[in-house]
């Protein structure tokens, strides 16, 4: 969820809250208010009464009035009761309504007697006047809650466009074409320092790049050399030289060394050059007709090692270096022969979306650990990085790149969400 929409919703929930929570305050304090201006009306009929009666040592006459009704009731001396105000219902006589009504039970001692005064006056019009100082904070309310949101979706939108096109740029970024970020100081001071950071950064980045990229052709170049003069200099010596057994022996280590010291430094650079988007130029390519091709180059491999090829390829396009994809099913076909046993199986096959290289060898699944770099197996004579180097590729060109066991025999499957 966008920072603007969530701020919007936590915005509206809030104003919400706050103004039912008021709505409810306001509603019971109108109606506090109404009940004591009914309440001094009722002393103010009160009192009339008790100086009418002791004026004229005589009750008034008892009355059902448009919204006022006052009755008495003898009491009993044992009868006991306080003065007190609360709210009732009544029938309004001239109206032929029941209404609610504000009541004052009092007593009053005329002549030796007791009496219970019963004083009603209707709340129909306070009831009324309370539902529509609600309706209208209600209106009010909902006119409030529509202006915020207006001013959220369309005013704070246009607020938060220059963030929104540093995000746009900082995804376009790109460290290959060393391009300087452009952005246009605003009005808004926290934005033109996060411009000012972004800036700064991808500065920094790109320097950052270009001196890992210096150091990393540097590094190629000087240890390409000294390898190729020392694997030269042992195919000489090998040719010339008069050794025995044991001499034989190590320098057919040391060369092998060599040899796995020049594949591992290799593997390494194409590594950094496929992360730092350093790819060779790409295009559409019939990748069923390059694993035919990689097939017919393993088959002094199948035939030394037994192995079957179960070939079942079909037309198969995809957007892609042609040089890395030699390289994906050349450790793909590599694994295949180095982890399978004598007389074991290989499966090559390729759909319209979907390259799949199988073959038999140890129960055991690989874990994910196997794809990391340098993992290898222990008795594995490898590099440790042809599946991380695979899986990289896949991952930049924006494929899948699954792997699953099937009746104890492993599959790598290369697929293309959407064909060309």
């Amino acid at each position: 969820m966008k920072l603007s929409s969530q701020y919007n919703r936590v915005n509206l929930i809030i104003s919400l809250l706050v103004l039912l929570l008021t709505g409810i305050i306001y509603y019971f304090l109108i109606h506090l208010i109404l009940n004591a201006k009914l309440d001094k009306d009722l002393e103010v009929e009160e009192d009339e009464i008790m100086q009418y009666a002791a004026t004229y040592k005589k009750l008034p006459l008892p009355g059902n009035y448009l919204d006022q009704k006052v009755s008495f009731r003898e009491l009993h001396p044992s009868d006991t009761g306080n003065r007190e105000f609360k709210n009732t219902i009544y029938k309004n006589e001239p109206e032929h309504n029941i209404e609610p009504g504000r009541e004052l039970v009092t007593r009053l001692d005329l002549n030796g007697k007791t009496y219970e005064v019963t004083i009603v006056k209707s709340r129909l019009e306070s009831e009324g006047l309370v539902r529509m100082i609600l309706l209208i904070t209600l209106a009010v309310t909902g006119l409030l809650l529509f202006t915020l949101f207006v001013i959220n979706r369309f005013i704070l939108s246009r607020l938060w466009k220059p963030f929104y096109a540093v995000l746009d740029q900082m995804k376009s970024f790109n460290l290959v074409k060393s391009h300087q970020l452009q952005f246009k100081k605003g009005e808004v001071d926290e934005f033109d320092e996060l411009f000012d950071s972004a800036n700064l950064m991808a500065l920094r980045v790109q320097q950052d790049y270009k001196e890992l990229k210096n150091f990393t052709d540097s590094a190629a170049h000087e240890m390409m050399t000294p390898l190729s003069i020392i694997r030269s200099k042992l195919d000489t010596l090998l040719q010339t030289g008069d050794f025995n057994d044991q001499q034989y022996g190590l320098l057919d280590d040391i060369y092998r060394a060599i040899n796995r010291t020049s594949r591992l430094n290799q593997s390494l650079l194409l590594l950094t050059k496929i992360e730092n988007r350093q790819l060779p130029e790409s295009g559409i390519y019939p990748m069923h007709e390059l694993l035919r091709e990689k097939v017919r180059q393993f088959e002094e491999l199948f035939e030394k090692k037994n192995l079957k090829p179960d070939l079942d390829i079909h037309p198969t396009s995809l957007v892609m270096s042609r040089y890395l994809a030699d390289i994906l099913f050349n450790n793909l076909l590599s694994n295949a022969v180095r982890h399978n046993y004598q007389g074991g199986s290989v499966w090559v096959k390729s759909s319209g979306n979907a390259i799949v290289i199988g073959n038999t060898g140890r129960a055991e699944k690989l874990d994910e650990k196997y794809f990391q770099r340098f993992y290898k197996s222990a008795d594995s004579d490898g590099t440790g990085l042809g599946l991380a180097i695979c899986r990289e590729i896949s991952v930049q060109y924006g494929y899948q790149f699954t792997y699953e066991m099937i009746d104890g025999n492993h599959y790598f499957k290369l697929f293309m969400p959407v064909s060309p």
